[in-house]
């Protein structure tokens, strides 16, 4: 009987990977990661940057540029009559920097934490897995042990 819908072969192949725990793992992964980016990214220009501009002058850092110049073009003007520069903004590239840093060291104890908890884990389930030794025989064990290994031999 056919599918009365007439939906590709593909289409359950690829609702079975999307809703498979892997898949739906890495897209909430990437909706946080985003999220937290922001955080970081505000973290960065709006906490950090102002107090390492402090210690050098007073710098926004979002100003730090190097000027260009026009080697084959006459100036470009804005709308009010302004010449538009040609900037480097390695200010800007700074900051990118620094807030990339501060992301990749909270992935890393966030790696690190979690390899943590599963080693934990594995520990727990290994040593549920093996079982305990038996007990030592007692010396009443020991001595019928000894009496039956003798009525074996004669």
């Amino acid at each position: 009987m056919k599918n009365p819908v007439n939906k590709p072969k593909w289409w359950d192949e690829f609702l079975a990977f999307a809703v498979k725990g892997n898949a739906m793992a890495l897209a909430v992964g990437t909706i946080i990661g985003a999220a937290f980016s922001t955080i970081t990214k505000s973290l960065t220009d709006d906490i950090i940057m102002p107090v390492v501009a402090i210690f050098m002058g007073g710098i926004d850092f979002s100003e730090l540029k190097i000027t260009l110049p026009r080697l084959f073009s006459e100036p470009v003007l804005d709308e009010a009559g302004n010449e538009i520069l040609n900037t480097l903004n390695y200010g800007n590239f700074i900051s990118a920097v620094i807030n990339f840093l501060i992301l990749a060291l909270v992935v890393f104890f966030l790696v690190k934490g979690l390899n943590k908890l599963s080693e934990a884990g594995k520990k727990k389930e290994e040593a549920a897995a093996v079982p305990p030794a038996p007990p030592e025989p007692s010396n009443e064990e020991k001595l019928l042990t000894e009496i039956r290994d003798l009525l074996k031999t004669k």
